[in-house]
């Protein structure tokens, strides 16, 4: 994944969320996705967001990609070309196709610490 200097500079910078600042947090609302500075949401009233992370730019362009890499931030899952957070990550399991964000935190970290093999 290539990082922009300004997202290489705030990952050296903080080692996970809980390190920023709280002047410094940006939040979205899990409801309707709005981007706010501070709570409440000023789209729906909702008072529980979502830090976000400060290496999310939220303009991916990429339709489907055949893997995945995790935010070395926050953990969360990330598209492999530019970094974006706003993906859905999917897998088959046994023949259908699920979205993971249902799984729960032990399936998740399986999932996150597989190791793919090219055979050539």
């Amino acid at each position: 994944m290539e990082w922009t200097q300004e997202q290489r500079k705030i990952a050296g910078k903080y080692k996970k969320l809980e390190d920023i600042p709280q002047t410094e947090r940006k939040y979205k609302c899990h409801r309707c996705h709005y981007i706010v500075d501070a709570t409440p949401c000023p789209v729906c009233g909702e008072t529980q967001l979502d830090v976000m992370c400060p290496l999310d730019h939220m303009h991916c362009f990429h339709d489907v990609t055949p893997g995945i890499d995790y935010c070395p931030l926050c953990g969360a899952a990330v598209c492999p070309h530019c970094g974006c957070h706003d993906v859905v990550q999917i897998s088959r399991v046994t023949g259908y196709l699920q979205d993971v964000s249902g799984w729960n935190a032990g399936k998740q970290q399986e999932l996150k610490d597989r190791v793919r093999y090219n055979l050539a």
